[in-house]
């Protein structure tokens, strides 16, 4: 175990040394092949391998999220799906810049721009004209298939539930830094949330956004809003990087409990 791997890997490692589970580390920490006995598991980028493939798709694709949120009558941040033009123009037809215009029309205050897939808050753009539109459309584009476009709103509180089977095993806020977005790799703090009326309402739609695509282990960003509490989007991987340099045992403890789903009783 090098001080280079990311907590994630570290995690499986102990889990594995741990329960006598063979561990092979593959493509720098990406793939992590995992064998008791007959038993064989992967865990790839920050999925360990639990959720269902329809799930993980869902959750890994922003459109597609808050398209089955707004479906199951949940409150969520809308996003709305451009495919890139250089899949052609069978695929994506000819009007797909005047859609675009007409979300930032609609949105005097500014619209969001960023990859359909994709986390860590890279490649994301606030946007309130055309020129800073196109700017950053191209930008997406140049290294995505897909872009989502969401409303600008002025979100007040984030709160990120990481959940296994319905349970919510870490409940914390997102204290943002310098910059307009929450994302911890852009200055946040992970704040953990002691139990109250906030932990419970966040816990409370995050459950609910689960069981709406049906994952199982997931990490799910709620935001507040106009005092309103909504989804933002669902992560398929949960990756604890941050929060595990303040409360390495709170995130072992978390991985554990999903490795132990993984390979049933393991003691």
């Amino acid at each position: 175990m090098t001080s280079s791997e990311r907590i994630f890997v570290q995690a499986i490692r102990r889990y594995g040394a741990r329960y006598g589970i063979d561990v092979d580390v593959r493509a720098d920490g990406w793939l992590i092949a995992m064998r008791r006995g007959e038993m064989r598991r992967f865990a790839f980028g920050y999925d360990i391998g639990l959720n269902s493939a329809i799930a993980h798709r869902l959750a890994n694709d922003k459109s597609a999220t808050s398209e089955a949120l707004s479906l199951a009558g949940l409150r969520c941040i809308p996003h709305h799906l451009f495919l890139n033009p250089k899949l052609g123009t069978n695929v994506v037809g000819p009007t797909w810049r005047d859609g675009m215009l007409e979300l930032l029309h609609d949105h005097p205050q500014g619209v969001v721009v960023k990859p359909n897939e994709g986390t860590s808050g890279r490649s994301v753009f606030k946007v309130t004209t055309e020129v800073e539109l196109d700017h950053a459309v191209g930008e997406v584009f140049s290294m995505s298939a897909g872009l989502v476009i969401s409303p600008y709103v002025a979100i007040e509180d984030e709160v990120r539930v990481i959940l296994l089977d319905d349970v919510p095993l870490v409940v914390y806020s997102k204290q943002r830094g310098t910059d307009w977005r929450h994302n911890l790799d852009t200055g946040a703090k992970p704040v953990l949330l002691e139990d109250g009326e906030v932990r419970a309402a966040c816990a409370k739609l995050a459950i609910d956004a689960a069981n709406a695509i049906g994952i199982r282990f997931a990490s799910i960003d709620v935001v507040r809003v106009d005092g309103a509490w909504k989804v933002l989007e669902i992560n398929s991987g949960v990756m604890m990087e941050a929060l595990g340099k303040l409360h390495p045992e709170l995130v072992q403890a978390t991985y554990d409990a999903a490795l132990d789903r993984v390979f049933g009783d393991v003691s």
